[in-house]
């Protein structure tokens, strides 16, 4: 799907992929793991057994999304099995701290190392490649629902690789189709200059990074020659859902101490007056508007700036 995907037709997708991923991990069936307890109750002991340490149980059921009367009567019912302990704490009487018996404990290790085997049993047929495509799509899921930060310090750049500079192609395409409904001519400008930068480059003198993100491809930007003091900073993008975490900045860093560096004594950059977000990132990095000037382009009015800053 691309950025351009109807609400409608992306909710009824994934409410098909969450039928299809229930089916799949077998939560449909009455009981889990051929024990006598449901989803629900396995999910209470699961999350005792690996959440915080007296959690009090209106956060439990706020962090399982359940009713609290459901939950305060799986609790009971685990209580009268012996597998959970309610007592009061030592500083609130009335704060009671929730916690697994040994025969709790020991249900848990039998459903942790079930649900381990039989994920096991589903993977194991799928090649190393697939293996890391349905990693990268899960984690993909989960930053786009669930809003993870992109820490910083996990976050890498590298030269291109083979492969890189199509993606790029396809990306920026896409992502400014969606955005600004920008037309195919962007995607020509872009496929000419990266096929420009492919076939004449000096590494000495121009550069490209890529983003990564736990081994998923995040973002790029490239430092072509414009002459021997100016180096041009072009096609920076970073992907939607790692967009305010610092990636957008950290790449434009990356290219003025590149371009020192490589012995530019000056960087410039053209870009339009709609790409506000990107602004700021040269603003905050140094660059002043030298020019503007309205152009048609992309199939929309559009006015062109330019912007530079010394080295």
């Amino acid at each position: 799907m691309t950025e351009s995907t109807p609400l409608a037709k992306t909710v009824a997708a994934t409410r098909a992929f969450t039928r299809f991923y229930t089916g799949f991990a077998g939560t449909l069936s009455n009981r889990l793991y051929k024990s006598r307890y449901a989803l629900p109750q396995v999910r209470v002991i699961h999350e005792i057994a690996t959440g915080p340490a007296d959690t009090p149980a209106a956060d439990m059921a706020r962090a399982l999304k359940m009713d609290a009367g459901q939950l305060s009567r799986i609790l009971s019912r685990l209580e009268r099995d012996g597998l959970v302990r309610r007592e009061p704490t030592e500083t609130n009487a009335k704060r009671l701290k929730i916690e697994l018996t040994e025969e709790g404990q020991a249900a848990f290790a039998q459903f942790d190392r079930a649900a381990q085997d039989e994920m096991c049993r589903e993977l194991a047929p799928l090649s190393d490649h697939d293996r890391t495509r349905l990693v990268r799509a899960m984690a993909l899921i989960a930053d786009l629902l669930g809003r993870k930060p992109h820490p910083a310090a996990t976050v890498t750049l590298r030269e291109p690789q083979p492969g890189d500079l199509g993606w790029v192609v396809e990306r920026e395409a896409a992502l400014y189709a969606g955005e600004y409904g920008w037309n195919h001519e962007f995607e020509v400008l872009v496929l000419g200059i990266l096929a420009d930068f492919a076939a004449t480059r000096d590494p000495a003198r121009e550069r490209g990074w890529i983003a990564e993100l736990e081994g998923e491809r995040i973002g790029a930007v490239f430092v072509v020659r414009k002459d021997d003091e100016t180096a041009k900073l072009r096609l920076l993008h970073v992907e939607r859902a790692a967009r305010g975490h610092g990636v957008g900045r950290q790449l434009v860093d990356a290219c003025i101490d590149w371009s020192r560096q490589a012995g530019y004594s000056r960087i410039e950059l053209w870009t339009n007056d709609n790409l506000v977000s990107a602004r700021r990132i040269y603003i905050h990095a140094g660059f002043t508007k030298v020019s503007e000037e309205p152009h048609v382009s992309f199939g929309h009015n559009l006015v062109g700036q330019v912007w530079a800053r010394d080295l």
